[in-house]
């Protein structure tokens, strides 16, 4: 049965995704591979190493930007998300690019997919600030991974729970404990849980994956290019010269 952070980010997500790809889509390409909001592309960190001739799974694709951009360099890509709405959207930019991904609706902490069936594994920002279980994503990963297959992820840099989230200078002081654990929640006038994001210390990422059975082989967290003027909710250039954004792990499946 999927958790209470599941179904209430399933509704959030179907409510305002095409919002999202309205504001935010000329940023992320209908075929691209962008890491964060500092802009990373795939393209210049090659993170993922060679794609072309490998199965290649992306978890929480949204419209599956990524994924098609995998689908370009000659990968052989699935997909999932678990909004429908998403998938909507990625069915449209499949239909104007003429690049079709394969996409199905699915949790994170259930992946319908075999075993050792994956090359490599991705998410930029997908899935796994939402999952009120990390610890499941990672070792459904190391499932359907192969021995020795890549897993990529991003999420917001933990650091950043400690500081509002403003772009301006009200978010360079920090509010609150970085290791108050307490997710962001947003509630319905009933007390309905609507969207929910979950905190995780550097530590517990590190914690979480070692319980798993996944091996870190690398963490990026990109420096706010310059040049790169674009705001996107608490992020900006402003903040992003100070602090931290986005953390990058790199994983093998050992």
């Amino acid at each position: 049965m999927p958790s209470a952070s599941s179904r209430a980010n399933r509704g959030w997500w179907d409510g305002n995704a095409d919002d999202y790809q309205v504001e935010h889509g000329g940023f992320l390409r209908d075929s691209g591979f962008v890491w964060g909001p500092e802009g990373l592309d795939e393209a210049d960190a090659g993170l993922l190493g060679e794609v072309g001739g490998r199965r290649v799974l992306e978890i929480g694709c949204g419209a599956a930007q990524c994924a098609r951009w995998l689908v370009t360099r000659g990968a052989e890509v699935a997909a999932f998300d678990i909004s429908h709405r998403q998938l909507r959207h990625s069915q449209r930019i499949d239909l104007d690019s003429g690049v079709r991904v394969p996409v199905v609706q699915a949790d994170a902490e259930a992946l319908p997919f075999a075993g050792g069936c994956f090359d490599v594994v991705c998410s930029a920002y997908g899935a796994l600030p939402f999952v009120a279980d990390p610890l499941a994503v990672f070792r459904e990963v190391g499932r359907v991974l192969r021995p020795g297959g890549r897993f990529v992820f991003s999420v917001s840099h933990p650091v950043r729970w400690a500081f509002p989230d403003d772009p301006g200078q009200r978010g360079l002081t920090s509010d609150r404990s970085y290791f108050d654990r307490s997710p962001y929640e947003e509630r319905d006038e009933h007390g309905e849980l609507t969207y929910v994001e979950h905190h995780h210390t550097m530590a517990d990422w590190v914690n979480l994956l070692a319980a798993s059975g996944l091996t870190i082989t690398g963490l990026l967290e990109p420096e706010w290019p310059e040049g790169h003027g674009r705001v996107w909710g608490g992020w900006s250039p402003l903040r992003g010269r100070h602090l931290p954004g986005t953390a990058i792990f790199s994983c093998a499946n050992t």
